[in-house]
């Protein structure tokens, strides 16, 4: 007699939410962040180059006596698409991401895993620590270990550490008026995923961005001379782009013609598949924006929460779209046009 055959897994089902649009919503964390400073580190002669004052990507130390600096970020998010070993890819190119948004080069990651031990079989979670360690090794970074805890939701992340040059980083807080704004990865990430969670509709067009490594977007910024990037995830483009124009002192102009989007996303909000993260950033970025006459729609999936998204960068970067400007500060942090 032929054992039944087990349905797949719908990895998608265990959690609340989805990839990056499970962050906690950006004024929240910026309440409970107020007020809080590092306290002085017992090395100090270990300088601090970039920390917790303008939200960046990652924090970065200096070395002493070297012309290396270090990078330090971690990330990790519940199931973002049914398949585990996508997922493992996608978290990783995600983590990756915040060392090459700040200019460097990862070498070592460590896992962060967590899974409900007595609800999904450990099958899974291998094929989930495949994709991570595959893609590592892709961007020549070590996977040295890592971390795992019985929980509820199934969560998978790395904390990666890099090198950077501490002259040529790629900051938040360099923007100056004048410079062009590139986008490196469409937009619509958040919405399909949202698509696929409801429905199990695979969308390989967004998985192919979310794997695809932020390396040669960084190295070709570095290249043109950028001084000033981010990534775009969980917070949109306009919220990244809100948080960098703050950083930096000016307003940021959107050609909302200019921004590319990934296929079926203008569908998917239309059909409405968007998230409560993106809600939420739409909300956060409102008093800061002056929208001008874009749609509700535009609204959305400008503000639509991406996971493993593109770098945003102050400058142009070969092949990617050219979306806006930085100007002098104005009224609002972010002007659409």
């Amino acid at each position: 007699m032929n054992s039944p055959t087990r349905a797949p897994v719908r990895l998608t089902q265990y959690a609340h939410g989805g990839g990056c649009a499970c962050k906690i919503p950006p004024g929240e964390l910026e309440d409970v962040l107020a007020g809080l400073a590092a306290p002085v580190a017992a090395a100090d002669d270990i300088p601090l180059l970039v920390g917790l004052a303008t939200g960046d990507d990652a924090a970065v130390v200096a070395l002493p006596g070297r012309r290396e600096a270090v990078v330090s970020t971690a990330d990790f998010f519940t199931p973002v698409v049914d398949d585990p070993y996508d997922w493992g890819r996608i978290a990783a190119a995600n983590a990756l991401s915040d060392v090459y948004a700040m200019g460097g080069r990862p070498v070592v990651a460590v896992n962060l895993l967590a899974w409900p031990r007595d609800v999904l079989p450990f099958e899974l979670a291998r094929e989930v620590l495949r994709g991570g360690l595959e893609t590592a090794a892709a961007a020549g970074c070590h996977v040295g270990g890592g971390h795992s805890v019985d929980d509820p939701e199934p969560k998978y992340g790395m904390a990666v550490t890099g090198l950077a040059d501490p002259d040529r980083l790629l900051r938040n807080d360099t923007g100056r008026p004048g410079v062009p704004l590139s986008l490196t990865k469409p937009l619509g990430l958040g919405v399909l995923n949202n698509r696929h969670k409801a429905t199990g509709e695979r969308f390989e067009q967004a998985v192919a961005t979310m794997t695809a490594l932020n390396r040669d977007a960084s190295a070709a910024a570095l290249a043109a001379g950028a001084t000033c990037a981010t990534d775009v995830t969980g917070f949109g483009l306009l919220g990244h782009l809100h948080k960098l124009a703050r950083a930096s002192n000016v307003t940021a102009v959107v050609d909302t013609a200019a921004v590319p989007y990934l296929d079926g996303a203008r569908e998917a909000v239309r059909d409405g598949y968007v998230s409560g993260g993106t809600r939420r950033n739409l909300d956060w970025v409102t008093p800061f924006t002056d929208f001008g006459s874009a749609d509700d729609d535009t609204r959305l999936l400008l503000a639509d929460a991406q996971t493993s998204g593109g770098l945003l960068v102050a400058g142009e970067v070969p092949g990617a779209p050219v979306v806006g400007e930085l100007v002098a500060r104005g009224a609002h942090s972010v002007v659409l046009r």
